[in-house]
């Protein structure tokens, strides 16, 4: 009797993750589950799962993601790196003889798969349909372009009844902007068609390029859910915060997600080199000399600051990405950036690990955060010693996210009530009260350690 009833549970709970769907709150600021619990977007980029990995793989990498703590992957169903003429671990190309009206069944058993497993662990998908150089665009890719307006709501209403219960966010774009008013009407017959096949269950957004948000084409096209952006992999210390800021600005009030900040082990401006694969990479095909690279590598640490900064600047979530996981590089592949490591070493590594603490750190307070650079006596408005503040809608709290370690003096007055004062450490997930302090006056607070790689996070929580 036991055993069954394990068995029981265990049906129920996973039945029940297939039917999970998110909405926009009624604040318009983030997003939530239909039972009205705060959802906390921390995505992962899997971009080539659905094209590269078989079915083994792709078990051992959701659960791996599950145990870090994320919460959403992105996957591309028409992948980028020739996902409509390479075939995927079984053999199988997304469509018969490349035509958008005739998905190959044998190819999307294996994305059912995955979606299953995902919503298994309690993960949600963001499912783009296609990545953007299968349509016109300024940017070409290996494409082939093989959309149109008509094909493309063929394509959408059928992928929208496949998956209509499944826990899905549709992300359209796939790294391409508008290139016109032609290219708009297909991304909307797109939108329009994924509405009709699942009769409107899924929030839809935009997968931009770099340094560019789905606001500046689409904030009031009435498919748009939500807002995305791209901060992208130019700078370290990169304003990912002065995305935010924008469209949260923006009338009507739509939630934003960072769905693609700097990749931990890419390489700092990447398409600046040219390289000569014979000097620069191994055997495996993996980077042999990292001093080619003149700029660096992007590192856990920038991944951190990215995160922190997004989140204490209003957006409701962040994509942490890994340059071999986002292409799912396999030891001998063909390169499409190359990469330090292969993706299944690049799992467990230590950005991936700190969402864990961003999740442990935040999603208690995430929807309540009102970023108030007000608080601070000094601000440094951009760049490394940016130090970002944010308060809360219930004047419950206060964050101070602190890249460098830095002292930071805070306006007291500001705050409604006594607080305690907490250090957070993003690095390992531990939080320690230091002191109880009035609110009033100035008062200045000193992190435990300073310097590049020792951020902290300041937590001033009134209390109870």
């Amino acid at each position: 009797m036991k055993l069954l009833t394990t068995i029981f549970i265990i049906l129920f709970f996973s039945l029940n993750s297939f039917s999970q769907k998110l909405q926009v709150s009624q604040s318009q600021r983030y997003l939530e589950t239909t039972d009205g619990k705060p959802f906390l977007w921390i995505g992962d980029t899997a971009w080539e799962l659905f094209h590269k990995l078989n079915r083994e793989e792709a078990t051992e990498y959701l659960e791996n993601r599950k145990a870090k703590g994320f919460t959403v992957i992105q996957a591309v169903v028409l992948a980028e790196n020739d996902g409509l003429r390479k075939p995927n671990p079984y053999g199988e190309v997304p469509l018969i003889d490349l035509d958008p009206t005739k998905p190959n069944e044998a190819y999307f058993k294996h994305v059912d798969f995955i979606v299953n497993k995902a919503a298994e662990l309690g993960l949600f998908i963001g499912m783009l349909p296609t990545w953007g150089d299968k349509i016109f665009s300024d940017y070409p890719g290996s494409g082939p372009i093989v959309f149109d307006k008509e094909n493309a709501f063929i394509f959408g209403e059928f992928l929208g009844k496949r998956y209509k219960d499944k826990p899905i966010v549709w992300i359209l774009g796939g790294d391409r902007n508008i290139a016109n008013d032609d290219v708009l009407e297909i991304w909307r017959a797109m939108a329009a068609g994924l509405k009709k096949g699942d009769n409107g269950n899924h929030l839809i957004t935009f997968h931009p390029r770099g340094n560019s948000s789905s606001s500046e084409r689409l904030h009031n096209e009435s498919w748009l859910d939500f807002n995305m952006y791209q901060s992208g992999h130019a700078f370290r210390f990169n304003t990912v915060y002065n995305y935010a800021k924008h469209d949260l600005g923006l009338q009507p009030a739509k939630p934003v997600v960072d769905g693609e900040p700097a990749y931990e082990d890419i390489a700092v401006k990447f398409w600046d080199y040219k390289i000569d694969y014979n000097k620069v990479l191994n055997s495996d095909g993996l980077i042999e000399d990292k001093s080619y690279y003149s700029k660096g590598f992007f590192t856990a640490y920038d991944v951190r600051v990215h995160a922190y900064w997004d989140f204490l600047a209003g957006a409701c979530g962040y994509t942490y990405g890994n340059n071999a996981i986002w292409q799912m590089f396999h030891k001998g592949d063909n390169i499409a950036i190359p990469c330090l490591y292969d993706w299944h070493e690049s799992m467990n590594h230590p950005g991936a690990f700190d969402m864990q603490h961003v999740r442990t750190a935040l999603e208690e307070k995430f929807y309540k955060i009102v970023p108030d650079e007000s608080l601070l006596v000094n601000q440094v408005k951009n760049g490394e010693n940016y130090i970002a503040a944010a308060g809360s809608t219930d004047n419950s709290f206060a964050l101070i996210y602190l890249a460098k370690g830095q002292p930071v003096k805070v306006k007291m007055s500001k705050l409604k009530a006594n607080v305690t004062a907490s250090w957070f450490n993003p690095r390992n997930g531990f939080k320690k009260p230091f002191g109880v302090f009035c609110n009033s006056g100035i008062t200045e607070f000193t992190p435990p350690s300073s310097g590049e790689g020792n951020d902290w996070l300041l937590v001033l929580e009134r209390g109870q």
